[in-house]
């Protein structure tokens, strides 16, 4: 099998439609097709089928798609033994991150890494089911679900944790509940809320949440910035759902973040690659770094107390 061909069909399962593969592609949407057919012509089984107006995989294009994933790697892993030799990887590392995580790791990542190897940042929030596609144009992808939430697709992806951070209540400081050290569920009833939109991870925090209060929560806004909800909350308007470690810093200016008792809740941080992107020795090393990035955080114990910005 001719492994652009296979690199083809992989492309179509990563970003859903053979425009997309297309256009990653830099060729026409005909010639993908064509190479496509051609790829097929040598399987007994179909390898796509037609959902509306969307080709998408077979399980047993999965299957291919995944063994695609391995000759790619095993190309990288050749790619990359060569590469050692020369001396230099010149292609910079690229990682994208949800806009917290970004804002939590960008800076030490770099300053950790001090310029070598290079990196290309990138924010990406997307809905949780799209976080596995950018690993098509993204070498680590670092995406975050809810515990009970589907976890990763490893068939053709590599899942490596980063953490798993508690999720707190953000309150403006004035509130009554802001002086106490915890949160019950039940003290919570009637409240305003900020939630992030329909998708995204944290979405389903305050369904959780209302189930354990007894009460559907009342939604007031939908906001996906976690430094745009902090000024909401700070207003007195809401209250929202922040993760304890990268919301940390917004913690000021009159907002605190007080754990729920008896609901342990949090969300799992990833980083998403492809197997052959992990095969290059630059990826790996950033990935080391981001690790330890993030233990470094997880290792700072925020303070609970309201502060005043320097």
């Amino acid at each position: 099998m001719d492994p652009a061909r296979l690199r083809l069909l992989r492309e179509l399962g990563d970003r859903g439609s053979v425009a997309a593969v297309a256009a990653a592609m830099h060729v026409s949407a005909s010639a993908v097709s064509q190479q496509l057919a051609a790829l097929q012509a040598a399987v007994a089984v179909p390898l796509t089928v037609k959902q509306g107006r969307r080709l998408v995989l077979t399980d047993a294009g999965e299957a291919l798609a995944a063994a695609a994933s391995r000759v790619e790697q095993a190309l990288a892993d050749a790619h990359d033994a060569v590469s050692v030799y020369l001396g230099q990887d010149e292609q910079p590392v690229r990682v994208s991150a949800f806009h917290s995580a970004g804002l939590a790791f960008f800076a030490p990542l770099l300053a950790l890494l001090g310029g070598t190897p290079r990196v290309s940042l990138a924010d990406a929030d997307v809905a949780q089911d799209e976080f596995a596609g950018l690993t098509a144009d993204h070498d680590l992808v670092i995406a975050h679900r809810l515990a009970h939430d589907p976890e990763w697709p490893t068939r053709r992806l590599v899942v490596t944790p980063l953490l798993v951070e508690p999720l707190d209540v953000a309150l403006p400081a004035g509130h009554p509940l802001a002086a106490a050290p915890d949160i019950r569920p039940e003290q919570l009833r009637d409240e305003r809320w900020i939630s992030t939109h329909e998708n995204f991870p944290l979405a389903g925090v305050l369904a959780h949440l209302g189930a354990l209060i007894g009460q559907r929560p009342r939604i007031e806004h939908r906001i996906n910035e976690f430094s745009v909800a902090a000024q909401v909350v700070r207003a007195g308007a809401a209250l929202a759902v922040m993760p304890r470690t990268t919301a940390a810093p917004l913690a000021v200016d009159g907002m605190v973040l007080r754990p729920i008792v008896g609901a342990p809740f949090a969300r799992h941080v990833d980083v998403l690659a492809r197997p052959d992107a992990i095969a290059r020795g630059a990826v790996r090393a950033v990935l080391a770094a981001l690790r330890e990035v993030t233990s470094d955080a997880m290792e700072r114990k925020p303070d609970p107390r309201p502060r005043r910005r320097a």
